[in-house]
């Protein structure tokens, strides 16, 4: 057994010395062992495949309900296209057809007064009343009511019954398109002489900035808990005996990165198998990827803003985790530092329109805001790729530089259990820290 060796306990006036370096230089890089240990701890928690798991049955049993809800709501449509309606209606435009009015059940009348009555005593399902200038004037509706839904067919059947007649009285069924403004367009735009590809061409890269959101969301809490379990259960010291800390931070680091896309893989098989299968049942929209566009270097871009912004991120959460003593006291640092990303959204009709406004440029090149705002920017076009460039390398020197500060944070923080760590202190001390 290994035996723990003694510490200095933490003092007011600084951190408490770091263990002695490791004997046994073999152990240091061992980063697979690290990695697999993270993984597959994290994979026996009950507690993680319980939150993983919850979402996607959640979203099943969503799914399920809105099916069976789908297979009513097109049983009693059918129902509704074969039974009739018994209306009355009054003319004063001229434009209504007789024949047309017959065929789905209505009955010209001429007093209004009357008409009006046998709706209120049940007589007849409905009366519309259509005004000289159906233009300028609204049409008059007046139904029984047979609930909230029900009523909306009254709306409906009136205003069929005049666009079928217009429609009748026109005769061309292209003027009656151009006339309702129907009409369907087909836009094509030009940047540097070229066809852009639109909005096709902003949904792809703009797929990096949910992975952000999603990854940081389901990583964040648990790279936190990761660093701080071993130093709430006081094991941290025997394992910096053997282990280096850098060795240990980004394994921790790959494993949880492991385990998020598990966790997403996870929450998107429901929904592949939802649109595969039962998409019409589902009414979900049918997707025409053919109208989406890969362009090369906007995807690139897009990968690298995601991997730089991931770095920083995870550098702060180590750090943070190096300085609190337990998961509590990191929780006051951890709530506002995840409000960060998504403070760029308050301005992000600003961030489409005026790029170039002082606001957008703070948030383009401010480290904890960066990577949202250039993932915006470079979906919709407006980050130029000197602009692209400078917030990559930014990112990704920003995250090398915290998460180097993490590791030292780490050394002398993962012994500090009674209160929290002192940054400069750490950079005062002449011991050689673990590792080294």
């Amino acid at each position: 057994m290994t035996q723990r060796t003694s510490t200095q306990l933490p003092s007011p006036a600084g951190p408490a010395t770091p263990p002695p370096a490791p004997k046994r230089p073999f152990a240091q890089h061992n980063l697979r062992t690290v990695v697999g240990f993270e993984f597959t701890r994290t994979m026996k928690k009950r507690s993680f495949w319980i939150a993983t798991l919850a979402i996607p049955v959640v979203m099943a049993i969503v799914f399920a309900l809105v099916y069976l809800s789908n297979s009513s709501t097109a049983a009693s449509a059918d129902a509704q296209k074969t039974a009739t309606m018994a209306f009355t209606y009054t003319d004063d435009s001229g434009l209504i057809a007789p024949q047309i009015a017959t065929a789905m059940g209505g009955k010209k009348v001429t007093d209004p007064a009357q008409a009006l009555q046998d709706v209120k005593k049940g007589l007849t399902d409905a009366y519309f009343a259509y005004p000289a200038k159906p233009a300028t004037q609204p049409v008059k509706v007046y139904g029984a009511d047979k609930g909230i839904f029900e009523n909306g067919k009254y709306d409906a059947v009136a205003k069929q019954l005049l666009t079928a007649s217009a429609q009748a009285t026109i005769g061309s069924p292209q003027l009656t398109a151009a006339a309702s403004g129907t009409v369907k367009t087909e836009a094509t735009t030009f940047k540097d002489g070229q066809p852009s590809g639109g909005f096709g061409a902003a949904i792809p890269p703009l797929m990096f900035l949910l992975i952000f959101y999603v990854s940081i969301i389901l990583l964040s809490s648990q790279m936190l808990n990761s660093t701080l379990e071993e130093k709430e259960n006081r094991v941290t010291e025997m394992i910096l005996t053997t282990l280096n800390p850098t060795t240990l931070i980004i394994g921790k680091v790959i494993a949880l990165f492991m385990v998020g896309l598990l966790q997403i893989l996870v929450f998107l098989t429901p929904i592949a198998i939802g649109y595969l299968f039962f998409r019409d049942k589902l009414a979900l929209p049918d997707l025409d990827l053919s109208t989406l566009s890969f362009e090369p270097g906007t995807m690139l871009v897009g990968a690298l803003l995601l991997l730089g912004g991931f770095t920083v991120f995870t550098g702060v959460l180590v750090a943070i985790g190096a300085i609190m003593p337990t998961a509590k006291d990191a929780g006051t640092i951890f709530g506002p530092l995840m409000a960060l990303i998504f403070v760029p959204f308050y301005a992000i009709s600003l961030i489409i329109s005026d790029p170039h406004a002082p606001i957008v440029q703070i948030f383009t090149y401010f480290p904890l805001s960066a990577p949202v705002t250039a993932l915006l920017r470079n979906g919709f076009g407006t980050l130029t790729p000197l602009e692209a460039t400078i917030v990559i390398a930014e990112l990704f020197i920003v995250g090398f530089l915290i998460l180097r500060l993490a590791v030292h944070l780490f050394r002398y923080g993962s012994i500090q259990y009674s209160g929290r760590l002192s940054i400069a202190g750490t950079f005062r001390k002449r011991t050689p820290p673990a590792g080294k």
